[in-house]
């Protein structure tokens, strides 16, 4: 394991399989200002193979440090035989460097797993990691993106495939659309959180730095219009091998003229044709059921909808734990308050979706 400074963490790990944006430099700077950020190579006989961003957080009154880390470590190549035995050497090395001689709690979150067991926590939880908090809704919409035309839209939900259907015949237009109209999406973007009404908790603010970055790093953006006028955008997150879902914006007009439906079919078979990524991650639901419907009929039978892990946590020396473990508990109640006090607040939208348990290996 060697430390490298973040313009050539950026530049390395935009080859990774297993890249996403909160795994950036320039991402986690901006998202997460009161943090030290380390990034770290993993290498095995002169050769890359993966890597980790760790991001060191000091407690109140220096009394202790946490490492925490992202959907991390990342893999550069996913699909390697030994991939398991990668994965476990790279967790030795920075438990032996964050808890073992810095005396810190290692504190990881791994990304929802493809598979039908989650090999990575269950590794976790083999080498001595501790389970810790959970999301509260930690489902991830995950859509196939290797499928031919027919198979994809055989697969998408009876009510969904209806609706795509219905916005074909709505005269809309599909656009790739280049950086440099950054700034329409940001207004459509903006009126549509003042019409909504929804808590908006995202990292909105990062997105003039990953619109920055070079290529592949740099988002995709794409619109659709109609008679010339923008009714809907995303940005999508396309390097590895799992494309990303990470804003989307409407105006009033795209309800009925079912502008979501057009515009993700599209994004679906651009992502096939001019990405590597197997998956199209549509992200989670915020506790809205209309949300759970429309990415759960999108997934349909071909993809998956697979949780988050909990946060495990690892130290050493048992006050580092008990420091970490206290400072995280104190974050999860400061959380639980602020969704109590946007609940009371008239104008906001309220999560409807019942939370389900998680599965037993999460248990």
């Amino acid at each position: 394991m060697r430390a490298v400074d973040g313009q050539e963490w950026d530049a390395v790990v935009g080859g990774f399989d297993g890249v996403c944006q909160e795994q950036l430099y320039a991402f986690a700077t901006i998202r997460w200002p009161g943090v030290t950020v380390e990034p770290r190579l993993f290498e095995r006989d002169g050769r890359i193979i993966g890597g980790s961003l760790v991001m060191v957080q000091r407690l109140p009154l220096g009394l202790s440090q946490i490492a925490i880390i992202k959907w991390g470590p990342m893999l550069a190549d996913t699909k390697v035989q030994d991939c398991a035995l990668l994965y476990q050497g790279m967790i030795e090395a920075l438990v032996a460097e964050y808890a073992d001689q810095r005396g810190m709690m290692l504190s990881i979150l791994p990304h929802a797993s493809t598979q039908d067991r989650h090999g990575e926590y269950r590794e976790l939880r083999a080498r001595g990691f501790k389970r810790g908090a959970t999301l509260r809704f930690p489902d991830r919409y995950l859509v196939n993106l290797r499928l031919p035309d027919e198979a994809q839209r055989k697969s998408f939900g009876q009510t969904w495939r209806r609706q795509l259907n219905k916005s074909e015949k709505s005269e809309l237009v599909f656009e790739h659309a280049g950086a440099g109209q950054i700034d329409a999406f940001k207004t459509l973007y903006a009126a549509m959180s003042d019409r909504k009404q929804f808590p908006d908790y995202s990292a909105f603010d990062t997105l003039d730095a990953l619109m920055a970055l070079d290529q592949p790093l740099r988002p995709e953006l794409f619109f659709v219009r109609q008679g010339g006028e923008l009714v809907a955008g995303a940005l999508i997150f396309k390097a590895g091998d799992r494309a990303v879902y990470l804003y989307g914006a409407t105006n009033d007009r795209a309800l009925p003229l079912r502008a979501g439906y057009f515009l993700h079919w599209h994004v679906i078979r651009w992502l096939r044709d001019h990405t590597r990524a197997s998956w199209y991650d549509l992200g989670g639901t915020d506790g809205f059921h209309g949300l759970h419907q429309f990415k759960k009929g999108m997934v349909g039978d071909a993809g998956l909808i697979r949780p988050v892990p909990p946060v495990v946590n690892f130290a050493t020396r048992p006050v580092a734990y008990a420091l970490g473990a206290g400072a995280f508990a104190a974050r999860e109640a400061y959380n639980e308050l602020r969704r109590h006090i946007e609940a009371v607040r008239p104008s906001r939208a309220r999560p409807d979706q019942t939370p389900l348990p998680l599965p037993k290996e999460f248990r």
